[in-house]
């Protein structure tokens, strides 16, 4: 199966938000209040909505955890692995530490759902809100500005937690959902699809990067070379089936996070060359993501 077709329109949305924003004279304003709608509303409302589609059960949901965890710790060890390798300046490395592990699930739960229909989103679904909480604890602690109980309370409060937990509540425990809630749901997902990766679009950037080019470089290949490697051993030794081995590769190849910059940046770290990790890790995975989905569908 030819996997381009699949993976372009969402790197054709990327590239029209670079173009909005930098060719068109769409204001950063503009943009900023629509990645507040996608994170507050339009995402969560996404994730409530697959999370609902496909009936779990606590042996699945289990399995992916491991998964998940296995992926992530993964990541994160690899991220730490730079410092004895590089010996890199220590703010660009609790800068970009997260950009081993963030993953964006704007990328993720498109082609999921591409990939793998409503149970293929559902299972990307759940293996992000499985590793929000992770993602999150270990990228502030690389910063070191804030303190645990700031940390927690962040999470709790975090709308892609709040709509994973009621959407597993709602799964588990088969809670009707009317079918115009349900339908208005799904509509706000749909978009949240399209105006997210348009915002990832307009973050791209390629400068702020000098000096630091071993570790850009290290944590490029940790992403998008090393981690999907990781996920494919993972998936075959927790003797997963096709469609969920498929999904941990998938999340296993996204780039980061379009929004790592924005938290370095806010800690006091080196949000530019965050943003330049990000951009080439995104642009990059155009080629990457086909790759690993082609390998996994063997």
């Amino acid at each position: 199966m030819s996997v381009i077709p699949l993976v372009l329109p969402d790197f054709l949305l990327i590239a029209l938000g670079w173009v909005l924003l930098h060719k068109l004279n769409f204001s950063r304003e503009f943009f900023n209040g629509a990645e507040q709608l996608v994170y507050f509303v339009l995402f969560p409302a996404l994730l409530f909505h697959s999370l609902t589609q496909t009936p779990l059960s606590l042996g699945n949901a289990s399995l992916l955890f491991q998964a998940t965890m296995a992926v992530m710790g993964f990541g994160i060890a690899m991220a730490w692995l730079a410092v004895p390798l590089f010996r890199p300046d220590p703010l660009a490395h609790a800068s970009a530490t997260q950009c081993a592990f963030r993953f964006n699930t704007f990328i993720g739960l498109s082609l999921a759902g591409g990939f793998g229909g409503a149970a293929g989103q559902t299972i990307m679904a759940v293996m992000v809100g499985f590793a929000v909480p992770l993602s999150n604890m270990a990228a502030v602690h690389a910063l070191a500005r804030q303190n645990g109980g700031k940390i927690f309370k962040e999470i709790m409060r975090n709308p892609f937690i709040i709509a994973t937990v009621l959407g597993l509540l709602a799964n588990f425990l088969s809670v009707p959902i009317p079918k115009p809630i349900d339908a208005t749901l799904g509509r706000l997902g749909a978009c949240a699809i399209a105006i997210g990766l348009m915002c990832v679009g307009a973050t791209l950037s390629l400068s702020g990067g000098r000096g630091a080019e071993k570790l850009m470089g290290w944590m490029i290949a940790v992403r998008l070379l090393f981690t999907p490697l990781a996920a494919i051993f993972i998936g075959w030794a927790l003797h997963m089936p096709p469609l969920e081995r498929q999904i941990v590769l998938l999340f296993g190849a996204l780039p980061t996070a379009s929004s790592a910059h924005v938290l370095a940046a806010r800690m006091g770290g080196n949000g530019r060359l965050v943003a330049v990790i990000m951009s080439l890790g995104t642009l990059l995975s155009a080629m990457t993501i086909p790759f690993w989905l082609m390998i996994g569908s063997y």
